[in-house]
């Protein structure tokens, strides 16, 4: 069974949201775990509040696309708005940046705070 872990973000709401998003991804799998809760400035589009930061990580039966459609899922739940601007405000981001010990998404490598919550999550730091 695969072993993921999620960068989560939020700037509306966020310890609410984010909250919420982990008690539905627990019930994937009750051991799930959360990073440290990382406050940050907005990157891109700044005229906006911080967003709060962290990470989830969990074992899950599903591949990779099954799991991005579960996560949209969450996402569309609990309020996610999608706009043209990509950086804009949101209830909640999940996006997969790891799948066992393999690194899939580049915002790990361009975002401290993901390499912060990820590294955490997988006992790196």
């Amino acid at each position: 069974m695969p072993f993921y872990i999620v960068a989560v973000g939020s700037n509306i709401d966020a310890e609410k949201h984010i909250q919420q998003a982990f008690e539905l991804l627990k019930q994937i799998d009750q051991q799930a775990n959360i990073a440290s809760l990382l406050r940050t400035k907005p990157v891109g589009f700044t005229d906006q509040a911080d967003f709060i930061n962290t990470a989830f990580s969990f074992n899950c039966e599903l591949n990779s696309t099954d799991l991005k459609t579960h996560l949209k899922n969450i996402e569309n739940q609990l309020g996610r708005v999608r706009t043209k601007n990509k950086n804009g405000p949101r209830t909640i981001d999940l996006d997969i940046v790891k799948i066992d010990n393999e690194i899939i998404d580049d915002d790990y490598h361009q975002y401290d705070f993901v390499k912060k919550s990820v590294d955490e999550l997988a006992g790196l730091n």
